[in-house]
């Protein structure tokens, strides 16, 4: 009797407890993932569906440029985020924080040369999310990934206050990491846009 009450105990902790949490956290991670893809989905099938039939107005052809710097900001980051989780799970903290500033800095930079972008093509070549179906289609992708990346950001931000003030260690490595999906989500969906909606432009 003893011994199965002692059993039960340590099965209920390893539900529950932290391994039992990564877990869970990997599976609302991944569904979220998911769910978001299904999202993307539609706004690229969208986005090619209405593609050159838009009667007025500029064209993609004649107003996108290739966002070489922010392609290469957004896709850094998922290196530096790798290298941020192998610092933490080997101890070193200070080469956390470092590492996982760096991503924060270069995901604000795509964000801010995303916004340069728009400014240019607002301003400049009169293209806004009403001009017509290309600008409707376009602001709309690439505006619901920047909000992504925006909260992406705000994630990362959260993470890296709690490490500065001393409230993550090497054993809160596996529940960083399932962050890191989101972010590597991220910058996989942008691969998508980019093709989608700069290569097509060529």
């Amino acid at each position: 009797m003893s011994t199965a009450t002692a059993a039960v105990p340590g099965g209920l902790e390893e539900a529950t407890g932290p391994l039992g949490e990564d877990r869970k956290g990997r599976v609302g991670m991944a569904s979220l993932i998911i769910a978001e893809i299904s999202f993307f989905a539609v706004f690229i099938v969208a986005y090619l569906f209405y593609l050159g039939k838009s009667a007025t107005g500029p064209q993609p052809g004649e107003v996108l440029k290739t966002p070489v710097v922010a392609t290469i900001c957004l896709l850094a980051s998922s290196v530096t985020i790798a290298i941020a989780l192998r610092a933490l799970r080997a101890g070193s903290l200070g080469g956390f924080r470092l590492w996982w500033l760096a991503t924060i800095l270069l995901g604000a930079g795509f964000l801010v040369a995303t916004a340069l972008e728009w400014h240019e093509l607002i301003w400049e070549r009169g293209l806004t999310i009403a001009t017509n179906l290309f600008g409707t289609t376009f602001y709309s992708l690439v505006g619901f990934h920047a909000l992504h990346v925006t909260l992406g950001l705000c994630m990362l931000t959260f993470v890296l206050v709690a490490a500065l003030r001393g409230r993550l260690h090497p054993e809160d490595a596996e529940r960083t990491e399932i962050l890191s999906w989101y972010w590597h989500f991220v910058d996989a969906v942008w691969i998508a846009v980019f093709c989608v909606v700069y290569l097509t432009a060529r």
